[in-house]
């Protein structure tokens, strides 16, 4: 039998031209998924063997500001007030409510000494009313460490204060946190919204622990008191709706020691997607402020994107110039790096998901990895047509 032609390697300049481009984003990817995104796991691993207690842990002051979500402090809020930690107090701002909010937190408060409960005052300015709640429920604080998270989230265990301030007597300026989404198997694209949360997680927390950290979310977030008023607080994002969290931490982390917790105990998790127009709102929420963001997230981020596509696009030219051309040594090089890297990518996206509650991926993480970018741009052009009517 003779083998020569189906070994055969096309000499031509354009099969080197493809070949060298599958291998090259090849490397790229791989250098992505065991650098970058693998990195959150790693530090996990490692923090398991190593982590300590430290015996001189900071008070803490838990700030969340609420608006007619009575239904979830409720529910939630008793699972902050009884944390296991030792000198605490949560600060509640209700920015408006016309629900039941008041009235629940004054029974909560004849029930727990260390709530305080504050409001924003009748006539502002709706643009920044969540930075105004904030800022009121920061200047109220009286310690050092404030936590953040919101109203639809609830701590993932007893000991989630504990690791933030755990993390602070590191010497740490801003700690960030995950927060997992619950959500019902009867809601619509459930595990791509479960996986678009991790990723989104995984990059952030990567580039934190890579020493280039560029945003934080709300749900799970933590900074120094003083940090706050050293940068004048929200002055410079006000001019935008929305960035009290990610896009303050964008500012103002190259400057300061950044840590990270991803442990079980660390992390919030939230019920709160229980349809695809609640995600739409939450995420585009992001990809709106990302816009403004400085630094290099969104050159390493968008080269990544930029590298996958290419990637696909290099391995079909290679599958398809080398079946047609009988260089079958070509297309079976471009299947097998095709098949490595997808073998890499369950791998790391695996060892995260389970760390992160976010499910189990096989072939449809094909499907995500292609569609994910495709969304973000969806939704950002949605986000920014939002922005704009409401200008």
């Amino acid at each position: 039998m003779d083998l020569s032609r189906y070994l055969n390697f096309d000499f031509s300049p354009l099969s080197w031209i493809i070949f060298g481009a599958v291998l090259l984003f090849f490397v790229i990817q791989l250098i992505y998924y065991l650098l970058v995104y693998r990195k959150p796991y790693l530090y996990e691993r490692k923090r398991d063997k190593s982590q300590q207690v430290s015996e001189k842990l900071p008070s803490v002051s838990v700030v969340i500001a609420s608006k007619n979500e009575s239904e979830n402090l409720a529910k939630y809020l008793p699972s902050i007030l009884e944390q296991d930690y030792s000198d605490f107090e949560v600060i509640v701002v209700n920015m408006g409510s016309t629900d039941e909010t008041d009235v629940l937190l004054k029974a909560l408060n004849q029930k727990y000494s260390n709530l305080y409960h504050t409001y924003v005052p009748a006539g502002a300015e709706d643009v920044n009313e969540k930075k105004l709640a904030l800022t009121l429920g920061i200047k109220a604080a009286k310690n050092d460490v404030l936590l953040f998270t919101e109203a639809y989230c609830v701590p993932a265990s007893g000991k989630w204060i504990q690791e933030f301030a755990n993390e602070f007597s590191k010497e740490k300026d801003i700690v960030l946190g995950f927060c997992k989404l619950q959500i019902g198997k009867k809601v619509a694209m459930r595990k791509f919204i479960l996986y678009d949360n991790m990723i989104h997680g995984l990059k952030y927390l990567s580039l934190a622990l890579l020493g280039k950290p560029f945003m934080g979310i709300g749900r799970n977030l933590a900074y120094r008191k003083e940090i706050f008023f050293e940068e004048k607080g929200f002055s410079s994002v006000l001019n935008i709706e929305d960035g009290e969290d990610d896009l303050f931490i964008n500012k103002i982390a190259g400057k300061k020691k950044v840590g990270v917790v991803i442990s079980p105990e660390s992390m919030t998790q939230s019920d709160v997607v229980n349809n695809f127009f609640t995600w739409r709102a939450l995420k585009s929420k992001y990809l709106y402020t990302k816009q403004f963001y400085g630094g290099v997230s969104s050159l390493v981020f968008g080269f990544e994107t930029f590298s996958k596509y290419f990637f696909y696009l290099s391995v079909v030219a290679g599958i398809v110039y080398g079946v047609t051309l009988n260089s079958c040594l070509l297309a079976a090089l471009s299947v097998i790096f095709l098949i490595i890297r997808f073998v890499v990518q369950v791998y790391v996206i695996g060892k995260s998901s389970r760390m992160f509650g976010a499910g189990k991926y096989h072939i449809n993480l094909f499907f995500y990895d292609l569609f994910q970018p495709f969304n973000n741009f969806r939704f950002r052009k949605y986000a920014n047509k939002r922005n704009h009517l409401k200008r």
